[in-house]
C-alpha cells in the first residue's frame, strides 16, 4: 500500500473518533435549579440483619408498615428487579436497584407534575451478628416548593412519618 493509501485511510478512520472527541452541547434541565435534598433515618433492631429483612423487605410491605396504604404490583414478580408497585391506585413505584436485604425504588415523570428525582432506599444493615439496623434513606428534588421554610416543613414531615414506619418495622422485626 503506497503511503498516500495509508494517508488517506488514517484520515479516513480518524475523521469519526474526532466527531466523537467534540464535546456535545446537553439540553437544560426541565427543572432550572432543582434543590435536591437528602434524608437519612435509622433505627437500631435487636435481631440480625437476614431475620430483620425477612419480616420487613417485601416490596409490598409498605402496607403494613406505612399504615393506610394499598400496594398492588402492577408490573414483574414482587421484589425482583424492574417491578414495580402501585400505592394507593396513585403513586408508581419501580423497584430499580436492589442487594440481598434492601432495595431502591423512584417515582417516575409524571404528566402536569414537576419531576423531582425522587429514590428512596431501605436497607437492613448488620451490626453484630445478633443485630442490624434499618436505614432508610431518600434523595429528591424540593426545590417546586415555595420556599425554604416550606422545604424544611416538607423534610420535618417525611422525616416523622417514615420514622414512625421504622418504628413499626423494628417492633415486627423483633416480635419474633
Amino acid at each position: 500500500m503506497t503511503a498516500t493509501r495509508l494517508i488517506l485511510a488514517a484520515l479516513l478512520l480518524a475523521a469519526p473518533l474526532s466527531a466523537l472527541a467534540q464535546p456535545a452541547t446537553a439540553p437544560p434541565p426541565a427543572i432550572p435549579n432543582p434543590t435536591y435534598t437528602t434524608l437519612v433515618l435509622e433505627i437500631a433492631v435487636n435481631r440480625p440483619a437476614a431475620q430483620t429483612w425477612a419480616k420487613v423487605g417485601g416490596f409490598c410491605a409498605i402496607k403494613e408498615w406505612l399504615g393506610g396504604q394499598s400496594c398492588v404490583i402492577t408490573s414483574g414478580v414482587e421484589g425482583e428487579l424492574g417491578s414495580v408497585r402501585l400505592l394507593n391506585g396513585t403513586v408508581i413505584e419501580p423497584l430499580v436497584a436492589k442487594t440481598d436485604r434492601s432495595y431502591t425504588y423512584s417515582q417516575p415523570v409524571r404528566v402536569g407534575v414537576p419531576f423531582n428525582a425522587y429514590h428512596a432506599t431501605l436497607e437492613a444493615k448488620r451490626v453484630t451478628a445478633t443485630t442490624s439496623k434499618l436505614v432508610y434513606s431518600f434523595f429528591y428534588d424540593n426545590s417546586m416548593l415555595p420556599g425554604d421554610a416550606a422545604r424544611a416543613e416538607e423534610r420535618a414531615t417525611r422525616a416523622t412519618r417514615f420514622m414512625g414506619a421504622l418504628q413499626k418495622m423494628k417492633a415486627a422485626a423483633e416480635a419474633g
